[in-house]
């Protein structure tokens, strides 16, 4: 069982920064891919960013390359989004997600067995 808590969203300016947090605790959290999601209103959910146990390989996706960074401890288990140059468009509910595969990244939300609760990002233009 893993648990994953989630912190760090907030209300940002177009073009500011935050930095998303996502704390686990439970079983083996360094063998599991973890991803970042998000779930504008009224959409689907959608992968954002993507990295494998030992932090060596990430993968984003288009909307969040170039601004987004996903990075992770292993010592401390906590799991970062850092998002600059926010725009409008990347308002939505951030989730983090940990799949039960130690290295490969997967987009679909659907294959990660254990969710946050999610926090809410909100960008104003």
């Amino acid at each position: 069982q893993v648990q994953l808590v989630e912190s760090g969203g907030g209300l940002v300016q177009a073009g500011g920064s935050l930095r998303l947090s996502c704390a686990a605790s439970g079983r083996t959290f360094d063998r599991s891919v973890m991803g970042w999601f998000r779930q504008p209103l009224g959409k689907e959910r959608e992968f954002v960013a993507g990295i494998s146990g030992s932090g060596g390989r990430t993968l984003y996706a288009d909307s969040a390359k170039g601004r987004f960074t996903i990075s992770r401890d292993n010592v401390k288990n906590i799991v970062f989004l850092q998002m600059n140059s926010l725009k409008s468009e990347d308002t939505a509910v951030y989730y983090c997600a940990a799949d039960s595969n130690q290295s490969v990244i997967r987009r679909t939300p659907q294959v990660y067995i254990y969710w946050g609760q999610g926090t809410q990002v909100t960008v104003s233009s």
